[in-house]
């Protein structure tokens, strides 16, 4: 019998030969555990396609169109040296208003989170830690919670936590999230994280890739030090030099990332750096290649 995953990989051989040689060569060596998180997160999320009248070519469709915007936005960034976007303003005009750009970048980014190894590699970093870092919390918040892919091994994780949170921006975002984790131990808010009461306090917070989506990441991160316990843990995520049609803050390297986490009084416990090409960091810092950086953190 296929899974999910061959049925999605077999999608897009036949609709982009190419694509697919570079998917399959970069998780080459990646062996069962892979395939089981894989499977397990892609059946959830054809299960809710098929609650709402789609099937899995629709999730394909819309992965294969968000690589024909990542190359577009890939060649501008390089022959200009910057993203597309430089406001929020911007980037609501061109994507968050418009509903089918949203949905087909929003479900493009579902299969990503296992099509692409860099990401898998930071949600294994991710469950790899989080009992050791999440231990003894009783309140869980994630701040962007995109495609629940986070939030979903945090409720199957953690059996200590009696109150899980997940807030975003976007009403599509969110009702991808709720659809795909479909449980009812998380509460969801379409809100502003900076609307939250500094008296509201976490014992660990999740924040996986929002920091390239706003324009001052300072601001966001003095506002996560403030929501997050004295003793509280920090698991965030953000790309270098990685363009996309709604990113806006340009990190250009690891150590940009790291200053400004000291800037707001963070302390690093442990990080993992991943280049998205099977390249070497100085080839990837040449051309510009993405690199995804993840760490966990504490105040200082």
């Amino acid at each position: 019998m296929s899974t999910i995953l061959k049925v999605i990989l077999d999608k897009i051989k036949a609709k982009n030969p190419k694509h697919y040689e570079k998917l399959v060569a970069h998780l080459e060596g990646y062996g069962t555990d892979y395939e089981n998180l894989a499977n397990s997160f892609f059946n959830k999320y054809n299960e809710y396609l098929e609650r709402n009248q789609k099937s899995i070519d629709f999730g394909v469709d819309c992965y294969l169109h968000m690589i024909e915007d990542m190359l577009e936005e890939r060649f501008k960034f390089i022959r200009e040296g910057k993203y597309s976007n430089s406001s929020f303003d911007d980037v609501e005009k061109r994507i968050y208003g418009n509903p089918e750009i949203m949905t087909y970048h929003m479900h493009g980014l579902v299969l990503a989170q296992f099509l692409w190894f860099d990401q898998y590699e930071r949600i294994l970093f991710f469950i790899e830690n989080i009992n050791k870092y999440a231990k003894g919390g009783k309140k869980y918040l994630e701040i962007g919670g995109g495609h629940g892919l986070y939030m979903n091994e945090a409720v199957n994780l953690l059996t200590n936590i009696e109150k899980f949170d997940l807030v975003d921006i976007s009403q599509s975002s969110l009702d991808l999230a709720q659809g795909i984790i479909n449980t009812n131990q998380v509460n969801y808010f379409l809100k502003n994280i900076f609307d939250f009461r500094e008296s509201e306090t976490y014992d660990f917070i999740t924040m996986g890739e929002v920091l390239e989506h706003v324009e001052e990441p300072l601001n966001l991160l003095n506002k996560i030090n403030q929501l997050l316990n004295k003793d509280g843990v920090c698991y965030i995520t953000t790309p270098i030099n990685a363009p996309m049609i709604d990113h806006i803050y340009l990190f250009h390297n690891e150590t940009e990332i790291r200053d400004m986490l000291n800037q707001a009084g963070f302390e690093i416990i442990e990080e993992r750096i991943v280049i998205s090409e099977k390249i070497t960091e100085k080839q990837a810092a040449k051309f510009k290649v993405p690199v995804m950086y993840a760490a966990f953190i504490k105040k200082q």
